[in-house]
């Protein structure tokens, strides 16, 4: 039997349980995420752990992008008596708007060690540019 010695552990657990803040599909809670860029391409990491590949769901619609999951219980059936769950289970869900410079169709995915990893080039059209410039006597033509 493992044994806790943290009265406020148990304390957050009891809140957790009363104000049932464990996500359904109608009320998800968030998770956590990182987004940085590198050079051409947008990457967005979300902490899933304990999470089965086949239980996450990523959707684009008009710039939403939408990931939800779901973390199940492990171990549930007969014979199986919990001594501690302290893991949150249920769904969890995050919504990014996606600007317009970035490209939705080259979206990537990964998922390594409990980390959903999505990756989001840069569009052509919002890449950096040179515009060359025409001489033909007095007047400028710009070119793109």
């Amino acid at each position: 039997m493992l044994m806790r010695t943290d009265p406020f552990r148990e304390l957050d657990r009891l809140t957790q349980q009363f104000l049932n803040t464990t996500g359904t599909w109608s009320r998800p809670t968030p998770m956590p995420l990182d987004a940085y860029r590198v050079d051409d391409e947008y990457v967005i990491c979300f902490d899933l752990p304990g999470v089965d590949p086949e239980a996450i769901d990523i959707d684009v619609e008009r710039n939403m992008l939408t990931v939800k999951a779901e973390r199940r219980p492990r171990h549930d059936g007969e014979g199986v008596k919990w001594e501690l769950s302290e893991r949150p289970l249920g769904v969890f869900s995050r919504q990014v708007m996606l600007s317009d410079t970035l490209d939705p169709e080259g979206i990537t995915a990964d998922y390594q060690a409990g980390v959903l990893t999505l990756k989001i080039p840069v569009a052509e059209k919002a890449k950096p540019r040179k515009i060359a410039i025409s001489h033909s006597g007095d007047r400028k033509q710009i070119r793109a």
